[in-house]
């Protein structure tokens, strides 16, 4: 008898669903690789982390980027990045078991690989043109860039769609400009490239666009936000003033950013199971 076909689960239908055996794997079911995974993973938090905690709560926000630098150098950053740009290309259990022994030892360093891994990497590698991941992702999934993700506003935090942020196209139409104001921005301290999302001209949803930050392009930081919690995890606030972004810089379609968003944020189903890792890493935004 052939095995009933996985349904797609959405929301918290899990809770009340029939579970087939076969798609629920348990620490046994683990083969060589992912053992070896899981060995480094412990060997990395256990050496680098765990003997920090006091600093990470001393805002030690240098430290947080430090790990994340290390973290990279040992293919962490890249677990379901494919191989063709420059990932690890590896499956859906591996990538968990990263996320679990990184998420365990303090919730700065977790705040900051959900950040990156999840919402700094994902929108590209979903919606990307080929030229955009072949720019970036290699960058990103080494760690020599860190993603940073811009969506919230003051007047727009759980009604993203409604955000402010203007993208106004050049005379020449090589560029956009981008204005406005994005808060409570994880990982914007040490971020090499900003996902940002903006409207342009009186466009229904906003926009997606890839913002590499370079000097004198209008990009600057608030302070560190402070937090009741993950101390060392940076959480400023980014203005753009007339930042100009090349039009091969946006992301999907004109129009279609808050489906990248929402995707990136919520993510219920993707065609490459090994992403589903970012559901177990939900971070500010």
């Amino acid at each position: 008898m052939e095995p009933k076909t996985q349904k797609e689960v959405t929301g918290g239908l899990f809770l009340i669903s029939e579970t087939n055996p076969e798609h629920v794997f348990t620490p046994e079911d683990f083969n060589e690789e992912q053992l070896m995974m899981k060995e480094a993973v412990i060997e990395f938090v256990d050496r680098e982390v765990w003997p920090n905690k006091e600093r990470f709560e001393k805002k030690d926000y240098a430290l947080t980027e430090a790990l994340m630098k290390k973290a990279g150098e040992l293919g962490f950053l890249s677990i379901p990045v494919p191989e063709n740009y420059g990932g690890m290309g590896m499956g859906f259990v591996s990538t968990m078991l990263v996320c679990d022994f990184i998420s365990g030892a303090t919730g700065s360093l977790s705040t900051a690989f959900g950040a990156h891994t999840g919402i700094g990497i994902l929108p590209i590698l979903l919606y990307g043109t080929e030229a955009q991941k072949q720019a970036y992702l290699p960058k990103l999934a080494s760690g020599e860039w860190f993603g940073s993700y811009c969506l919230t506003e003051p007047g727009a935090g759980s009604d993203a769609n409604s955000g402010k942020t203007k993208a106004v196209l050049s005379n020449d139409g090589t560029h956009y400009e981008l204005t406005g104001q994005k808060m409570w921005i994880s990982n914007a301290g040490f971020a090499s490239l900003f996902i940002v999302f903006a409207r342009i001209e009186n466009d229904k949803n906003i926009t997606g666009f890839i913002v590499t930050k370079e000097d004198n392009n209008g990009i600057e930081l608030g302070e560190e936000e402070h937090k009741l919690g993950i101390h060392a995890s940076s959480t400023r606030q980014v203005f753009f003033n007339k930042t100009k972004v090349p039009v091969e810089n946006m992301l999907g379609q004109r129009n279609g950013g808050f489906k990248i968003a929402m995707r990136a944020n919520t993510i219920n189903k993707l065609a490459k199971p090994a992403l589903e890792i970012h559901i177990f890493c939900p971070v500010s935004s």
